[in-house]
């Protein structure tokens, strides 16, 4: 697995497009089923604090909510509604969010050979006002954590695996 880091793009003073990328030496199949189980991060993703569903959601997830707790590199925590809107096996799962960011993530699989490339699209708004105001300022900061918050996914989806966590390298 690589990590192709988390590029963050502040398209404003409180817009951010966030892009990060793994490659994670295992199928689609366990890499899905992970994604797909947000309930069991914490288990496996370092900054994730803890998971609450609000809604259970069809057989495919569609619909439902949960409250997802993060932990940051930095002095502060993010606590986000996360209801899943799109979902197709294997493939992409579109998700919107709510409370301290707001707006649309999509994680999109794609096999290459017996392991899996993970490219995860994120546009946020910052809804919290310190983060807003100094969002100009502090947006390299924000880059940063985003990106140590992902390299940290990323092996720790490796190991909860079983496979390499190989290296993680920023651009």
């Amino acid at each position: 697995m690589s990590h192709d880091a988390a590029t963050a793009r502040a398209v404003d003073g409180r817009h951010f497009d966030l892009v990060s990328h793994w490659r994670i030496a295992a199928p689609v199949a366990p890499v899905w089923a992970a994604l797909t189980t947000p309930d069991d991060w914490p288990a496996w993703w370092p900054y994730v604090r803890a998971v609450h569903t609000l809604r259970a959601g069809g057989a495919d997830g569609l619909g439902s909510v949960r409250r997802i707790e993060w932990r940051t590199a930095l002095a502060y925590d993010v606590v986000i509604e996360v209801e899943a809107i799109e979902s197709v096996r294997h493939e992409r799962l579109r998700a919107r969010s709510r409370g301290h960011l707001r707006g649309e993530g999509i994680w999109l699989l794609r096999p290459e050979g017996r392991s899996t490339d993970v490219t995860y699209l994120w546009r946020v708004e910052l809804s919290r006002p310190w983060m807003r105001a100094l969002a100009p300022l502090l947006a390299p900061a924000f880059r940063w954590n985003h990106d140590r918050v992902m390299r940290a996914g990323c092996i720790g989806l490796s190991r909860h695996l079983g496979v390499s966590p190989g290296v993680a390298t920023s651009r």
